[in-house]
């Protein structure tokens, strides 16, 4: 994170709860904000569509339309993110201010025109209405600059002014929709509008405050691209890590739990709905993993590598080498209970809560949420490993353990991911597919032992999401031992 780290250490010098508060919630606003807001406003949509009876069929066409839009945007800005990113963190380290701003809109510019024109040929042939594909397209550009945004916001310390855009943002996009539908509009067309009027006010107010806080200059507003020439494994590590933290969905879509919506558009409801909750037990481990490095860790690496640069003695470089890798592993192993005490709280009051929201859930669905949420915690976990990696600049290291595609709990995943394969000429670059079970699950093995593709399987009923993740960790530990 380019900048949240001297705001943070600043919070967290003050004494007091309500200081503590403060600085997880910036945090957690800079880490989520723009994917909790969409979670947050797709969850809004929903209930304004049982409130209001929608017909299924809007409900689940406006649920794929969001969903899509979502999701095309994260794939294309996650190509460029964390090259941004390391490209701000060098010009505030080198108090070059005035090339951040107009390396802003390079990219953005860069992103929405790649990014445009492969999500209009969609639109154009994904068989809706010419208002509806007008309203994805203006959602997909706001998305593109929002996310972009947010690489960016990391340098701004008005933490308060980041909250009230993701506030006025959820208030302004509750209360067009309502508004909206009481004139009558269409459900579709209203609240895909409102949706498109919530991201457009948080875009404005995040530029807003990004002019107030970087200087505006004559420099070249691509300047960054040699960043992504010098670093292109980071740009590949982002696009596989949204990529194998999103291909779960359009897996399921194409399976036999996937049904056609409208045209193009494809869901899983029983399955979508459930991912969508799940996802949220990530944010704690996101949120934590940035305090517990920019707080605690950083401090001991900057030491141990001023006293390794500056010509310490060996002695002390040794002593600060150690210091360093104790806090690390300290976090790393807080960060892991953090997360297995977040997924077993969710996974055993989950069914509890989730039947008072009207989301419609059954007992597959509550299944599918206890598998995921599992799976999102050992998402959680390895990412966490992975950011280390590019934390210590193992950059070819990162990205070999992003292309891992890995299949804990679910053997559906597998026939999904086995049939995708033999549809078309797209490979993962390794699998791991342990499920545990009796369905289906020794004959999803055997379809993935007869490819070419490089995995690890074990045969019979037996695996899971402990064994997935084993085999996951002992592989990062042979990539960079620690």
């Amino acid at each position: 994170m380019a900048g949240i780290g001297f705001e943070l250490k600043k919070l967290f010098s003050r004494r007091g709860l309500f200081a503590s508060f403060r600085a997880y919630g910036y945090a957690g606003i800079i880490c989520t904000g723009p994917m909790l807001l969409g979670i947050v406003l797709l969850l809004g949509v929903m209930f304004l569509c049982d409130r209001t009876g929608a017909p299924k069929q809007s409900r689940e066409l406006l649920v794929c339309m969001i969903t899509y839009t979502l999701l095309a945007s994260l794939t294309v800005t996650s190509f460029l993110s964390m090259v941004v990113t390391r490209f701000i963190a060098d010009m505030l380290y080198e108090e070059k201010n005035e090339a951040v701003l107009s390396s802003f809109w390079g990219s953005t510019g860069l992103m929405l025109i790649a990014g445009g024109i492969l999500y209009g040929i969609f639109l154009i042939f994904s068989g809706v209405g010419l208002i509806d594909k007008f309203l994805c397209f203006e959602l997909f550009g706001e998305l593109i600059v929002t996310w972009n945004a947010m690489s960016y916001l990391t340098a701004i310390k008005d933490y308060r002014g980041i909250m009230l855009s993701f506030l006025a943002a959820i208030a302004v996009t509750f209360l067009s929709g309502a508004l909206l539908l009481f004139l009558g509009i269409s459900h579709v067309e209203a609240l895909m509008a409102a949706v498109c009027i919530g991201y457009g006010i948080m875009l404005l107010w995040d530029v807003v405050l990004l002019y107030e806080y970087f200087p505006q200059s004559d420099i070249s507003a691509f300047l960054f691209l040699r960043w992504a020439d010098e670093f292109l494994p980071l740009a590949f590590t982002g696009l596989c890590i949204n990529i194998g933290l999103f291909a779960h969905l359009v897996i399921m879509w194409a399976g036999p739990l996937g049904k056609q919506v409208k045209g193009l558009f494809y869901g899983a409801p029983s399955h979508d709905v459930p991912a969508l909750i799940a996802f949220l037990t990530i944010l704690i481990t996101t949120v934590n993993f940035v305090v517990s490095v920019e707080v605690n860790f950083y401090p001991k690496y900057r030491n141990y590598y001023s006293l390794f640069n500056d010509g310490g003695t060996i002695k002390d470089i040794m002593q600060a080498g150690t210091e360093m890798l104790d806090v690390l592993n300290r976090e790393l192993k807080y960060t892991a209970l953090k997360q297995l005490l977040t997924t077993a709280l969710a996974i055993s009051m989950g069914e509890s809560l989730l039947k008072y929201l009207p989301l419609g859930f059954n007992d597959l669905m509550y299944g599918y949420f206890r598998t995921l949420c599992v799976g999102y915690g050992i998402y959680a976990v390895a990412n966490t490993m992975l950011l280390l990696l590019l934390y210590f600049t193992d950059y070819r290291g990162a990205l070999a353990a992003s292309v891992i595609f890995a299949v804990g709990n679910a053997p559906t995943a597998l026939i999904s991911l086995y049939e995708l394969m033999q549809k078309s000429d797209w490979r993962p670059a390794f699998i791991i597919g342990v499920p545990v079970g009796f369905v289906n699950v020794e004959a999803a093995k055997e379809l993935i032992l007869k490819t070419d593709v490089p995995h690890i399987v074990n045969r019979g009923r037996k695996g899971g999401s402990n064994v997935a993740a084993a085999i996951v960790n002992a592989l990062l530990y042979q990539i960079r031992p620690v």
